[in-house]
């Protein structure tokens, strides 16, 4: 991942009372309703997910396809998002069929995959989804999964921290935010305190290693030679802020937060990573755990106007012909691209995760054809 994207956030600071407060340029204010994020969900749906019985997934693009590990777990983990905003019962039902294909897909041991940041995703993925169908095969799986991952992937090089790959080369954020996320969830949903013990390892290590406490940089990773490499972005901001969360790190995560927003954004709008690639989807994983830092937080005054400024930024670049929305937020999405799944799913999450402006109701899903019936 060599992606670089370094732009200013705001072009100008007011002050009032002693408090900075930032001013957003080139964006329109309007209301953004609860409707419209069940509006986007279901267009996304429809250009995207399938379903044989009782196994669901997300396809690569609109042609066909599936969409990848570890995007399939991130775009899985939107579903859960979308279930969580609304307590939708057919969101949960969704959410169990795309468990239940990404194991027919990949099975119960990803022992097989090389990356040990997919593994991470997928056990969040799990994880989250035990917690809202209660389905104890999907605990198992996420639990299994993540204790082989750490079994391979931890050691005292460098101090501690997983590696990325089973090469054992580097050690990087984007194995070790979602590692420590997915062991803090493995404590929540079984006590075992052995997992908050790990989350807690993998955060000091993270820290004291990749992030730099000075700015609130996420940097990218470190080379089994102790080479840092400089590169941020956003997913590995956002996880490091859901990680900080959960372990109650809140200096830690508003110093990743406050860097994000003031170097990684121009006029307040993330970076556009690009479309048909592994990047597009970055900002959909800083904006699940930065909306739940702020809310566990309290800090919707300081916070919210900027995320749902993103949020609104996404919702009018949509087109007319299916209302898919792509992740280059400053441009309408072009009416001729066939787009892929995880292209669109920042869009998506932005509307799920982020509190509109106004509310007007829940939203509700739109039947598809061949979709299961609402389990009660």
């Amino acid at each position: 991942m060599n992606v670089r994207h370094r732009s200013l956030f705001a072009t100008g600071v007011a002050v009032l009372a002693g408090v900075a407060v930032w001013e957003f340029a080139g964006i329109s204010a309007f209301a953004l309703t609860t409707n419209d994020a069940g509006t986007i969900f279901n267009s996304y749906t429809k250009a995207f997910y399938s379903l044989n019985v009782t196994n669901g997934y997300f396809k690569d693009d609109q042609a066909g396809g599936i969409s990848d590990f570890w995007k399939q777990a991130e775009e899985i983990e939107c579903v859960i998002d979308a279930y969580e905003r609304t307590s939708n019962a057919d969101y949960k039902v969704m959410t169990e069929d795309l468990l239940n294909g990404f194991e027919k897909n990949n099975g119960t041991n990803w022992s097989s995959n090389i990356y040990n940041d997919d593994c991470m995703w997928a056990s969040i993925a799990f994880a989250r989804g035990y917690l809202v169908t209660g389905e104890p095969r999907f605990k198992n799986i996420a639990r299994s999964n993540f204790d082989m991952v750490f079994a391979r992937a931890w050691d005292t090089n460098l101090g501690g921290g997983l590696y990325w790959t089973t090469n054992n080369q580097s050690k990087n954020a984007c194995v070790n935010g979602p590692g420590g996320i997915a062991a803090h969830l493995l404590y929540q949903i079984s006590g075992d305190e052995s997992y908050l013990i790990k989350a807690g390892k993998i955060f000091k290590w993270e820290r004291s290693v990749l992030f730099d406490p000075d700015t609130g940089a996420v940097h990218d990773g470190i080379s089994l030679h102790g080479r840092i490499h400089f590169w941020t972005s956003t997913y590995n901001q956002g996880t490091f802020i859901g990680l900080s969360n959960f372990l109650g790190q809140t200096n830690d995560a508003t110093l990743a937060v406050n860097y994000t927003r003031e170097h990684m954004t121009d006029s307040g709008i993330l970076p556009q990573y690009g479309i048909a690639g592994n990047n597009s989807g970055f900002n959909a994983i800083l904006l699940r755990w930065m909306a739940r830092f702020i809310k566990d937080r309290g800090q919707q005054s300081t916070y919210q106007p900027w995320l749902q400024a993103n949020a609104e930024a996404a919702w009018k670049v949509r087109r007319t012909i299916d209302g898919l929305s792509w992740c280059q937020w400053r441009q309408p999405t072009p009416t001729v691209i066939n787009l892929h799944s995880w292209d669109c799913i920042a869009s998506v999450e932005a509307l799920q995760a982020v509190s509109p402006t106004a509310n007007v109701s829940s939203g509700t899903v739109v039947p598809l054809p061949g979709s299961r019936a609402t389990k009660e």
